[in-house]
């Protein structure tokens, strides 16, 4: 009972938290981070220990899963070379440079310990990435770009914390022993993504009940992780695969009513997953601290040498990843030439999250299975203190920067340009398919039908039209959701006066959410 009552009240304060935030403005995870470090330190607040195999198979794998169902996989595809470099080329360097400057600042550690704090500390958050960057309002390709290295990071990551672990165990680690391990986590990770996606495809193409299509939604991450786990490969690539398989082929799958549905919990899930994993990491404050037992300027000094080249490396790699591989004819030809604010951005937006804390716990214990000692509570308290400091400091000022920088989203009129020639294109075969199907229909119904395509058709153009006043399509979306809740006041009267049974009112009510959903995702 005492868990269930926890559970609640968390979940309880990141609602609130999350709608402080939007009220006030500000990025949600770091309102809900600054409540948990405050909470930490409040007397009688329950304790929240944060285990490892609850975030790597209970939390990230619905996160990842949902960043990667939302992920354009033809926009992945095309900004891959960056993604890679991001999330495999930095990773790497990071965990090895800051392994090197650990083991400057503490010559007795062993250099394997150092890395393996590195590789922690290495890959930005899957979830502070998306969350951050979308609330920023950065390019579409900056945010493809940080999504994807924050899709594909942490298996690069975990697979370094296990070589170097065992490699302070005493196991021998060469270039060979870790091209095997990257080889059967990655590679296996990504047979067992695409076969439970080919999977879970198969069963939403014959399954026509949405509750079933969210029911396996729902428990497709989970299954893919636990498989992949109990066959030690990469988890985090086996989700992430499934999720953009799936994610790119869901409009050919599920019917409207499923999309609808299943696009709703999925918000649900992520809002309240999000918020509760950045409030326990706050939370973690209290345990950390009390643990440590190395001496405060060490600590300080460990601390401020690890967050100093976290920042310079990933701005050392950013400018000649972008600019040098850019000498390469067929890359020079194919992609535009951004400004050095784009990298900057890029470089800046280097949040840590819930995985390096969760990585930090899965240290080996000094002293046990061969392992020598060495600090393991201090590294474990600087893992924590980057996901802080980087949430504080760069998710902070990352808007105030993409301001400055003039970074800002995509030109809406070229989007709304290409709609509109879309659309025409779509309405004109939507009118064939109508003229050839029409068959022996009412006139009046043909006549209906031929004149919704024209204001859809119209409706897309409208779009470049001036912002200044309201056009017809806003003052159609505005009068109808007038009309809509005057036709709801009425049946729900006549609900409560007995005139017509419960059933009568749900039906309606169903049909009249489904005409305003659609309203406002057309004006969206």
């Amino acid at each position: 009972m005492e868990a269930i009552v926890d559970t609640v009240v968390l979940v309880a304060i990141s609602v609130v938290g999350a709608a402080l935030a939007r009220r006030l403005g500000f990025v949600a995870p770091l309102v809900l981070l600054v409540a948990g470090l405050a909470l930490s330190y409040v007397p009688g607040f329950p304790e929240a220990h944060l285990e490892p195999e609850l975030v790597l198979i209970g939390i990230l794998p619905p996160l990842l899963y949902v960043a990667a169902l939302q992920t354009s996989v033809p926009a992945f595809r095309l900004a891959l070379r960056p993604i890679l470099l991001l999330a495999v080329g930095l990773v790497v360097l990071t965990a090895f440079v800051i392994g090197f400057v650990v083991h400057l600042l503490l010559p007795a550690v062993p250099l394997a310990a150092c890395v393996a704090l590195g590789a922690i500390v290495a890959p930005p958050d899957a979830v502070s990435a998306t969350a951050i960057a979308r609330r920023v309002g950065l390019p579409r390709r900056v945010v493809t770009i940080l999504e994807g290295e924050s899709l594909l990071n942490d298996a690069t990551a975990l697979v370094m914390v296990r070589v170097a672990a065992g490699a302070l165990a005493g196991a021998a680690v060469g270039l060979w022993e870790i091209s095997q391990e990257v080889a059967l986590k990655a590679g296996g990770g990504l047979v067992i993504g695409f076969v439970f996606a080919v999977a879970a495809a198969w069963l939403h193409r014959r399954i026509e009940d949405s509750l079933l299509e969210d029911a396996v939604s729902l428990l497709t991450p989970f299954v893919v992780v636990i498989v992949a786990e109990e066959l030690h490969t990469s988890s985090v690539v086996a989700v992430v695969v499934a999720g953009l398989y799936l994610g790119h082929r869901i409009p050919f799958l599920l019917s409207p009513t499923s999309r609808l549905q299943m696009d709703a919990v999925w918000k649900l899930v992520n809002f309240l997953l999000e918020g509760v994993v950045f409030l326990l990491v706050g939370l973690q404050l209290r345990e950390v601290v009390g643990s440590i037992e190395t001496d405060m300027a060490t600590t300080v000094q460990v601390t401020a040498a690890v967050f100093a080249t976290l920042v310079l490396v990933r701005f050392a790699w950013m400018y000649p990843a972008t600019y040098l591989a850019r000498l390469v004819p067929r890359i020079r030809n194919r992609e535009e030439r951004p400004r050095p604010a784009v990298p900057t951005v890029i470089a800046w937006a280097g949040m840590r999250g819930v995985v390096t804390l969760a990585a930090a716990q899965t240290l080996p214990e000094p002293g046990v299975g061969g392992v020598p000692e060495y600090p393991r509570e201090l590294f474990v308290f600087v893992a924590f203190a980057i996901i802080v400091l980087t949430l504080l400091v760069q998710g902070a000022t990352l808007p105030a920067l993409a301001r400055v920088l003039r970074v800002k989203e995509d030109n809406s009129a070229q989007d709304a340009l290409a709609e509109a020639g879309i659309q025409h294109t779509a309405s004109r075969a939507a009118l064939e398919a109508l003229e050839a199907h029409a068959g022996s229909a009412p006139p009046a119904v043909v006549a209906r039908l031929r004149g919704l395509v024209e204001s859809r058709s119209n409706n897309a153009w409208e779009r470049l039209g001036s912002q200044q006043q309201e056009t017809p399509s806003a003052a159609y979306g505005r009068l109808r959701r007038e009309m809509i809740k005057a036709e709801r006041h009425v049946f729900k009267i006549a609900r409560n006066e007995g005139r017509i049974p419960e059933e009568v009112l749900v039906r309606a009510q169903r049909e009249l959410d489904l005409e305003e959903t659609q309203l406002q995702r057309s004006e969206s």
